[in-house]
């Protein structure tokens, strides 16, 4: 999996996976791990039910992500207010 989301990033390509019982699509812009030592995907969701309702930003534990695939669709532009260096990550694997 963590070969299919760095290339996802790294292609600025759209995928779709399912989280806490809930699919969803969304632009991957980072992967990294955590202090914690957890594999983590920062994206911005697109499509999909939330937990929390009202927010398109997520950072997803890849240990909880299922059914992830690319969906063939790509992005240009970096998602609304992404930046650089995601702070809950202490090693990037790979960003936008």
């Amino acid at each position: 999996m963590l070969e299919l989301l760095r290339n996802a990033i790294l292609e600025r390509q759209e995928i779709s996976f399912t989280y806490s019982g809930i699919a969803r699509v969304a632009r991957p812009v980072a992967l990294g791990r955590s202090r914690a030592g957890k594999d983590l995907l920062r994206c911005y969701q697109t499509q999909g039910g939330h937990v929390t309702p009202g927010h398109n930003w997520d950072l997803c534990e890849l240990a909880l992500m299922s059914d992830v695939r690319g969906t063939g669709q790509t992005f240009a532009a970096d998602p609304p207010g992404y930046q650089r260096g995601d702070p809950h990550m202490v090693l990037v694997y790979a960003e936008i």
